[in-house]
């Protein structure tokens, strides 16, 4: 009997240590785009906008003032309290001032600027979307629209409806 169990349990372990490494080959291996992804067929898509159709990559949000513009290489600079971002303006970035189009030169130091930027895997940041300036009217209404519908979706807790439930004497 010690030995049927012996035998069943031996193989049990061996089906599960056969059975994991298949698994884990099986897996979709996540990768970054090659660094040759502009030699595709897709040749005016930047690694960026490659990657986010497959959705590997995500914008992130960043909102400062501009430290420095390098008009040459088309970056610019937000200084943090720890350390400063250099973001890259490619082909495919949109800029807007006073939401209106912008171009390169309307990007100078000492200004607001907020928007958002993929983050490449050789670590550079690429821009997505620059907004030069500080908030128009129309990004203030939206952004108290998104705040009021988030108040919204807040449970209301009335007084009446947090007092514990009283009993009523019966007679």
């Amino acid at each position: 009997m010690k030995h049927k169990n012996f035998l069943i349990i031996a193989a049990f372990f061996a089906t599960v240590v056969i059975g994991f490494p298949l698994r884990t080959e099986a897996a979709p291996k996540k990768a970054f785009p090659s660094p040759d992804a502009g030699n595709s067929a897709d040749a005016d898509a930047s690694p960026a906008t490659a990657a986010t159709a497959s959705g590997k990559m995500r914008a992130t949000a960043f909102k400062g003032m501009i430290a420095a513009v390098d008009d040459k290489a088309k970056t610019f600079s937000i200084a943090g309290k720890e350390n400063s971002r250099v973001l890259k303006i490619t082909d495919k970035t949109i800029i807007t001032k006073g939401g209106q189009p912008a171009t390169m030169k309307d990007v100078v130091a000492n200004q607001e600027v907020r928007g958002s930027c993929y983050k490449m895997p050789d670590g550079s940041m690429e821009a997505k979307i620059v907004k030069l300036g500080p908030l128009t009217d129309s990004e203030k209404a939206e952004r108290e629209a998104r705040r009021a519908k988030r108040e919204e979706k807040k449970p209301a807790i009335s007084p009446a409806a947090s007092a514990s439930p009283s009993v009523s004497p019966s007679t």
